[in-house]
């Protein structure tokens, strides 16, 4: 193929066409790569600034490396888009995000390019090293590559894999993406650190001028300069010594990596070269990065926070924020600003979701309480177990598929001692597209099963609001508030009773159908609207389940509980459990979620596992059939 030869991406085979190309003609793809994510994540929603970053590097990797035999492990997966494109997902990829189409993150059942599982952070560089680890001992001399963000860098767990793969002899290469950008703006000494290197690009030039001069050398050039490249104590001699360049070894190269960069992202060129070096060093390497989260699009580089993660069609309305006012992340920011005003001991943290969270207000009334700790979900909450036993009143806001990684903290640093931290548990429930990984469907069950704990799940602002005073004042220990994505449903209003926390209607009949959140709404909906014969019971203060819920309870024949969360451990088994303990001699009927819930939409799934009002109607007059059956002469 002629170097001037111009060229698309659907007249090429990916990504083995790759190598055929040149520089100036993977350069073009890039831009057309460029157009077709704008276009997409504006019509389907999902991560534009992360893959608009990682454009130039992935083509880079797939030119220099053999996927799938050459491993490559992206770290979360957001910035994988490209990765998907260049593999052979060119024709789905207008499918991304949306049911029975190709997922938004790395999933290895979907292609054998994608090496492993990514939707949190923090993992690649461990399943690199475990993946590099069993092709040496099978005899594989591929290379498996970590790409990883330098927000996620922030994550234990990236340490802790750091700590174990330098010290090995595997061909591993950790790719760390800087871009100074998690979602919010970095934080955090790591940061001050990764920029302090930036500033250092003397020493990758310098490195560059000695070799060039011992390549210039008659006889003797050759052979010293292979002495220097073996030999990490000599190239630090020279470099510090006679290259001007007087910054230590690296906190990487301390750890066993060998380390190279910063290179520039967006340079196909001089990443290509930079990544046949790495080849060449077999032994762990890390090459530094340095990229533009939303590179090629200029309200996303002016702007990535706004621009991480967009609903359907957000740019062609305008309003690409993370979150609107009217959600109920933005409610409970606002209501915790509004506390702290008058309570000087509440504080905020978050891990690195400052806007996600809705926590952006309360960053500018009360900097001085609000704390971001990065991608740490794990120290986030001994830091507030830790503020908890000095006499303050920590709130942690944090995803709920995120609040999974700090399960040894919840029951170890908090539950035993009774250390009293709030918990705002933000995406509860479905969120839909982002599918498995971000399904806000366990935090019920492993909440519940640690003692001295409370969990509040309210369905409007109001019982936001209200639930969020009783977990900072009338809780001890854990108290947990849990909501959905998105904003309340302000077609279905029910009265609280707010000494019991719940929300109880009589329709007639002796069948009740009970729940929480919105599926309780939407089997209010499902009774005032057809009429039926049957009460509703919505909880609010889903545990531990009071005395009142119960006696409701027993005096009903069935009793259908609807949930939209995990049914292993959820709140229907407990319910069914407690009245079982009681002597009830009815029926429990407990509709959860089982499985892993795929991406698709919210509405899609909650109609799949008939949690909307069409489902409730459904299991309400299956029920009520059952009960005309059992009674008729």
């Amino acid at each position: 193929m002629k170097d001037n030869q111009t060229v698309k991406l659907k007249e090429l085979k990916l990504p083995y066409d790759l190598k055929k190309l040149s520089v100036p003609q993977c350069v073009a793809l890039c831009r057309e790569i460029r157009s077709i994510l704008i276009k997409t994540v504006n019509e389907n929603g999902g991560h534009l600034a992360s893959n608009l970053g990682t454009v130039e590097l992935t083509m880079a990797l797939h030119r220099v490396f053999d996927s799938p035999y050459d491993k490559i492990v992206w770290d979360v997966g957001h910035q994988a888009y490209t990765h998907k494109i260049l593999t052979g997902r060119l024709s789905e990829f207008s499918t991304l995000r949306k049911e029975n189409g190709i997922s938004g993150f790395a999933k290895p059942c979907e292609s054998e390019h994608d090496a492993f599982i990514s939707g949190h952070s923090s993992n690649s560089i461990s399943a690199a090293c475990g993946i590099a680890n069993a092709m040496r001992l099978r005899g594989d001399k591929h290379h498996v590559i970590a790409v990883i963000g330098d927000g996620a860098l922030t994550g234990g767990l990236a340490f802790e894999g750091l700590n174990n793969a330098g010290k090995g002899g595997d061909n591993l290469i950790v790719i760390l993406n800087d871009n100074e950008m998690s979602i919010s703006r970095n934080v955090g000494a790591l940061a001050k650190y990764l920029s302090s290197i930036r500033g250092k690009e003397s020493y990758m030039e310098t490195k560059k001028n000695v070799e060039d001069f011992l390549d210039k050398m008659p006889l003797l050039g050759a052979p010293v300069k292979e002495l220097i490249v073996n030999s990490k104590d000599a190239v630090r001699w020279l470099l510090y010594h006679y290259g001007g360049y007087e910054q230590g070894p690296t906190m990487f190269e301390n750890l066993g990596f060998a380390y190279l960069g910063p290179v520039d992202g967006h340079n196909i060129a001089a990443m290509e070269e930079t990544l046949r070096a790495a080849k060449a060093v077999r032994k762990p390497v890390l090459i530094h990065v340095h990229t533009v989260k939303g590179k090629g699009f200029t309200p996303a580089e002016k702007n990535p926070g706004a621009f991480h993660g967009l609903s359907p069609l957000a740019m062609e309305n305008g309003n690409p924020e993370i979150i609107s006012d009217d959600s109920f992340s933005a409610v409970f920011g606002e209501e915790l600003t509004r506390l702290a005003d008058s309570d000087k001991r509440i504080c905020a943290v978050t891990a690195a979701m400052k806007y996600g969270t809705g926590l952006n207000k309360f960053c500018t009334a009360h900097p001085d309480r609000f704390f971001d700790v990065g991608i740490a979900e794990q120290h986030a909450v001994t830091y507030s177990a830790g503020m908890a036993a000095a006499g303050m009143l920590p709130v942690f806001a944090v995803y709920s598929s995120f609040l999974q990684r700090a399960y040894d903290q919840l029951i170890h640093d908090t539950a035993i001692c009774r250390t009293h931290i709030v918990l705002g548990i933000d995406r509860a429930g479905i969120v839909g597209e982002d599918g498995e990984t971000h399904q806000g469907i366990f935090d019920v069950p492993m909440l519940t099963c640690i003692p001295n704990t409370t969990v509040f799940s309210p369905s409007d602002y109001s019982e936001l609001k209200l639930s969020l005073r009783k977990a900072l004042y009338d809780t001890p220990a854990i108290a947990a508030v849990r909501y959905p994505r998105g904003a309340e449903d302000e077609t279905v209003t029910m009265e609280l009773d707010k000494d019991n926390m719940l929300c109880y209607e009589k329709h007639g009949g002796r069948v009740l159908i009970a729940g929480y959140g919105r599926t309780a709404l939407s089997a209010a909906a499902a009774v005032r609207n057809n009429g039926l014969p049957c009460d509703v019971l919505k909880l609010v203060k889903i545990f531990p389940i009071e005395g009142a819920v119960i006696d409701i309870c027993m005096r009903y024949d069935t009793v259908i509980f609807e949930e939209e969360g995990y049914k292993n451990g959820g709140i229907g088994e407990h319910l069914n459990f407690e009245l079982y303990r009681k002597g009830y001699k009815g029926k429990v009927r407990v509709n959860a979620l089982t499985g892993f819930v795929r991406h698709a939409s919210p509405e899609s799934i909650l109609h799949r596992f008939a949690l909307d009002e069409a489902g409730a109607e459904r299991l309400i007059r299956e029920e009520l059939e059952k009960r005309n059956e059992a009674y008729a002469p």
